[in-house]
Parts: C-alpha cells; sequence; structure tokens
C-alpha cells in the first residue's frame, strides 16, 4: 500500500480524498488545519491542526512513513504550500500541488486589482459605503478602521474571540451560492462594491457574475506567489498523477 498525505480544507481536497479512498493499493490520509470548527465530511484517516513549521510536517511524513504528498489547501495558503514543497524534498518523496485556476475577467467585469488584503482596504477608503466583504473571518482587523463604510462579511464560522470586526453585518454561509441568491443579497443590501480573493472554482463564482450583471465593481485579491512544483488543475489530473506513483 502507498500511503498519501492529502493536505486538505477545499472542496477539491475533499473531491480528491473521496475518489483516491476507491482506489486499490492507495492509504489515505487528510489533514485539516482546523480553521473551520465544523468541516465537510472527508474520506481517509484525519488529523486536524498544523504541523509547526517545516520541521513538524518532515517529521510527520517520516514517522507516519508517508509516500505521497498533494498539497490542496487553499489557493491563498501560501505558507503551508511552501513548508509541503520543502518537506518533500528533505524526504524525497513525490509531491503534486493542486490548484484550480484563476477567474478571469471577462467583458463587463469592473475589477480593481490588488496585490494584498491591505492594498484592498486602502481602496476602499474614498470609493464606497457599502461593501460586500467575502474574505473570510481570518483578515476582517484590516477593515476595521474604515468607520465611514458598513460591510456585509460572509464567513463560514464567527470570527476568533477579541477580533477587530469592521461595522457592519456578519453573515454566517457556506457555498456554493446560486446566482439568484447573490443577486438578491447584493441588491437587499444595496452593495455598492464587493472585496473578494481570487480563489477561482465555482462554489463561489456565482457573485462575480451578479457583479458584473448589477455593475457593481469588484476589489481583487490577487494569489499569493506559489513555488514551482508538479501542478496540476483539477480532481482527475490528481488521480492520474496517484494512479501513475502507484504503479
Amino acid at each position: 500500500m502507498k500511503r498519501v498525505l492529502i493536505l486538505g480544507g477545499t472542496g477539491d481536497a475533499a473531491e480528491l480524498a473521496a475518489k483516491a479512498a476507491n482506489l486499490p493499493g492507495i492509504e489515505v490520509m487528510v489533514s485539516l488545519a482546523g480553521r473551520t470548527r465544523q468541516p465537510k465530511d472527508v474520506a481517509g484517516n484525519i488529523r486536524i491542526g498544523g504541523f509547526g513549521g517545516v520541521a513538524g510536517l518532515t517529521a510527520y511524513l517520516r514517522y507516519e512513513a508517508i509516500d505521497l504528498l498533494i498539497d490542496a489547501t487553499h489557493p491563498f495558503a501560501a505558507q503551508i504550500s511552501l513548508n509541503a514543497i520543502a518537506s518533500a524534498a528533505e524526504v524525497n518523496i513525490p509531491v503534486l500541488m493542486l490548484v484550480r485556476p484563476m477567474w478571469e475577467r471577462v467583458m463587463g467585469d469592473n475589477w480593481i486589482e490588488v496585490e494584498s488584503i491591505e492594498a484592498a482596504a486602502q481602496k476602499l477608503s474614498d470609493r464606497t459605503k457599502r461593501v460586500f466583504l467575502t474574505i473570510g473571518r481570518q483578515e476582517l482587523a484590516a477593515f476595521a478602521h474604515l468607520q465611514d463604510i458598513w460591510f456585509l462579511m460572509r464567513m463560514i464560522d464567527p470570527p476568533q474571540p477579541n477580533t477587530l470586526v469592521p461595522k457592519g453585518l456578519l453573515l454566517y454561509d457556506r457555498g456554493p451560492f446560486t446566482l439568484a441568491s447573490e443577486r438578491q443579497l447584493l441588491s437587499q443590501h444595496a452593495i455598492n462594491t464587493i472585496v473578494s480573493k481570487n480563489s477561482g472554482g465555482d462554489a463561489t463564482y456565482a457573485k462575480i457574475i451578479a457583479a458584473r450583471e448589477l455593475n457593481i465593481p469588484v476589489v481583487m485579491v490577487q494569489r499569493p506567489a506559489i513555488p514551482e512544483s508538479d501542478r496540476v488543475a483539477n480532481v482527475e489530473a490528481a488521480l492520474n498523477w496517484l494512479i501513475g506513483h502507484v504503479k
């Protein structure tokens, strides 16, 4: 049996784990960071929590005799991706990155592209009054000083206690979201700007379509740099990589 460790936390990771668990000759282990309090059901042997950097992940790979490593974390989880590349090299095992494609601007989109969450907050200072903030709960504090703006903030779990939170409404929900519901949400709350990370995928793309239809600008935070490695864009390609390494 080949032991594969999937660094998860995304829908793609859950789908990959479910399909890989049915492949002969593979034992699936999935690591979740633990940021979501009620993660979706995931196939395989599950561990929750961080590793403690490269040294901790390397020690785990050795202790568990991991043969293959797949990084299927969120596109903005740059540090764990860097750690995965370094740890796989340290123990000399194959590593694959499953990275869903970025959203691409199309005709009708009004995007203001920025390099960071902090730059997104700066762009809001003089341009808007009602913002749909869809960046999760980890980085809300970057917008808390914008007292003249009302925020609709959507996330899966509540912020941690003592987190600085902007003025507005917290909305707890998990995608996928429909175009009709996103259109209604934007209209109901009179949203005139959206802040989003360029996460890619279908689960939350409806808000981008709704913004296009309603002519609402989107402050789009670009992805951090991703280290060079074997890389695929979808679950089927990741499965083929796995199969190729089991034969």
